[in-house]
């Protein structure tokens, strides 16, 4: 029953994307079912062919050594404040976990850990690989299949740079899929830290993280020439050539991973402290307004019940969509990374391992309000000629990001 729920969750929330399109007459269904299909059967194989589900269990263990390489740097460094053993007994459990000091450091080894595989030459054919992969099943300019490949292993900013000399060049159904590309998926530099975040609450949590960044590519396309169709003769196909090199030696793809890793985990540290801040006072000036339902207004109950359809289409049951729902529009409003946190701080029974397992995929994406200002300001420095076009599809690809990862959700709801 909730399979067939889930199922249609997928027919609705492609609806909800057609309705939200800017030129309704000119979506190509057929191209729309190819990508449909190829979502569908992409997640088919990753999570149910046994020898796809093996490789993806030695990345899981792949990103628990990640993790451990970084917990041993923090133990060093910090001590017993950064995961080492403490000097005394600790009375709560899990009172010596500092989020700062343990876990977001990963962050740290990611980026230097990505920019030495650009360096060496391993990820530029992989990526080049699913960029033709992309093309040859989806229709898509090179351009813009190289830019949906490389978002599976870096973020929204450091993407587009693989095509930065063709962003001028696109077209306005092209520079959408950039965006929502973006918008659909999580850098590598990230997913361990989120990984590591849900592993107590779900088995396997870094191979699925992996699962949902290949999965992010043909969603984000799906959803992108539903909303924004292509109506111009395309213009960035063919073979491109490799981006500028990251780095020129070894020590300095080091060098250049841990100073760009620094700026973003300070960047997520002061984020997550102001997000976090101004959740708090919104809550407070919500506590002026009368209780209902015998409990006091709070933003995350106003998210949940905004919500929590969206989460029943999923596949969820109706009692456990409030809580998804909270997770969700915390995610949307804020960012994924807040809401992984209260994600993990659930009781257990809050949501079952199969909601979980859907929740994992559906918030699996960078669109949000914060993570739009960082994308512009990139794309805007990139392409600056493009800048009122950017600017006028900015919120439009928050909401093809979050249908995208919400139709990820749906398609493993019916799976599992």
């Amino acid at each position: 029953m909730l399979q067939l729920q889930s199922a249609f969750g997928i027919a609705a929330l492609l609806a909800i994307a057609w309705a939200l399109g800017e030129n309704r007459r000119a979506v190509n269904w057929k191209q729309a079912a190819i990508g449909l299909v190829v979502t569908l059967l992409t997640a088919a194989a990753l999570l149910k062919l046994p020898h796809i589900a093996s490789v993806f269990a030695a990345i899981n263990d792949a990103v628990g050594t990640i993790a451990a390489a970084a917990r041993a740097g923090t133990s060093f460094v910090f001590g017993y404040v950064g995961g080492g053993p403490a000097p005394f007994d600790v009375k709560t459990p899990g009172a010596d976990f500092i989020l700062a000091f343990q876990a977001l450091p990963v962050v740290l080894v990611m980026s230097v850990l990505t920019t030495l595989l650009f360096y060496w030459r391993v990820l530029p054919p992989i990526v080049r690989g699913l960029a033709w992969l992309l093309e040859r099943t989806l229709g898509i300019g090179g351009a813009v299949g190289l830019s949906t490949a490389a978002n599976i292993f870096l973020g929204m900013v450091e993407a587009p740079l693989f095509i930065r000399p063709y962003l001028n060049q696109l077209t306005r159904s092209e520079l959408f899929l950039v965006m929502t590309g973006g918008m659909a998926g999580i850098a590598g530099t990230v997913l361990v830290l989120y990984a590591t975040l849900l592993a107590p609450l779900i088995p396997d949590s870094g191979a699925h993280f992996v699962i949902a960044s290949v999965l992010g590519a043909p969603a984000a396309i799906l959803i992108s020439l539903i909303m924004v169709p292509e109506t111009e003769h395309r213009r960035t196909g063919g073979k491109l050539d490799d981006p500028d090199a990251v780095a020129t030696s070894t020590m300095d793809a080091i060098v250049k991973g841990t100073a760009s890793g620094l700026e973003l985990l300070l960047n997520i540290i002061a984020m997550l402290l102001v997000l976090v801040a101004l959740v708090y006072l919104a809550n407070a000036i919500l506590g002026l307004l009368p209780a209902v339902g015998g409990a006091p207004i709070s933003l995350q109950r106003m998210l949940g019940l905004v919500m929590a359809p969206v989460c029943w289409l999923l596949g969820l049951p109706w009692d456990q969509a409030l809580t998804a729902g909270r997770l969700m529009g915390i995610k949307t409003v804020l960012n994924e990374l807040i809401a992984y946190v209260e994600f993990a701080k659930l009781p257990p029974d809050a949501l079952d391992p199969r909601s979980r397992l859907i929740m994992l995929y559906a918030m699996c994406g960078f669109a949000n309000v914060g993570s739009l200002g960082i994308m512009i300001g990139g794309l805007n420095i990139m392409a600056p000629e493009r800048r009122d076009e950017i600017h006028a599809l900015g919120l439009k690809s928050i909401l093809s990001g979050t249908l995208a990862t919400c139709v990820m959700g749906a398609i493993v709801g019916l799976l599992t």
